[in-house]
C-alpha cells in the first residue's frame, strides 16, 4: 500500500481486519493471512515527513498485527521506534524514487525491512539513531535490493519477559 494524500483510511481499517482474522482463517482451514504490513512512500516526502507517515501508518496497523502477542504494547513501541530510525535513515540516504518497508511479525520476531539505500548502513557514530536501532534488534544487517541500492533489515525479538 502506498502511503499517500489520497490514501483511503479504509485501507489502513482492512488490514486490521485481515491481522486480526489471521488466527481464524487457519482454525477453518483456510490458508493462514499474510502477517504483514507493507508501505510505499513516494520522492515527494521529505525525510521528516517520511517518518511521521510510515511510523503513524504502521502504528494504527501494528496492533491488530500484535494480537495475543506477549507484551503487545512493549513490543508495539519498540517495533515502531526502530522502525523510526531506520525509515529516517533511508529517506535521508534515498537510492530509489519511492521508499518501501515492511514489518512482519512470525509470533517470535517482528522483521522490519525498509529500503532502498544509496549506500551499506552507515555506523552509529555517523548515524546516532544506529545507537538505538542495535540496543533494541537481536539481529541487523542490509542485503542488495532488486531495486537500486541497499535493503535494512532488523529482527525484534518478542520475548516473554520485556527489557
Amino acid at each position: 500500500m502506498t502511503i499517500s494524500h489520497d490514501s483511503s483510511p479504509l485501507s489502513a481499517i482492512g488490514l486490521q481486519t485481515i491481522a486480526a482474522r489471521r488466527g481464524a482463517a487457519a482454525s477453518h482451514g483456510l490458508p493462514d493471512v499474510d502477517t504483514s504490513i507493507e508501505f510505499r512512500l513516494g520522492p515527494e516526502h521529505a525525510p521528516v515527513q517520511s517518518m511521521r507517515r510510515a511510523r503513524g501508518f504502521v502504528a494504527r496497523v501494528l496492533p491488530a498485527l500484535l494480537a495475543g502477542a506477549p507484551h503487545a504494547e512493549t513490543v508495539k513501541e519498540t517495533t515502531l521506534a526502530v522502525l523510526t530510525e531506520l525509515v529516517d535513515v533511508t529517506a535521508r540516504h534515498r537510492a530509489s524514487v519511492d521508499l518501501s518497508g515492511r514489518v512482519s511479525y512470525d509470533g517470535d520476531h517482528i522483521l522490519i525491512t525498509v529500503g532502498d539505500m544509496g549506500q551499506p548502513l552507515p555506523t552509529p557514530e555517523e548515524e546516532p539513531g544506529l545507537f538505538l536501532v542495535h540496543r533494541l534488534t537481536d539481529d541487523i544487517g542490509q542485503y542488495c535490493s532488486d531495486e537500486a541500492g541497499y535493503v535494512t533489515w532488523v529482527s525484534v525479538p518478542v520475548r516473554s519477559n520485556p527489557r
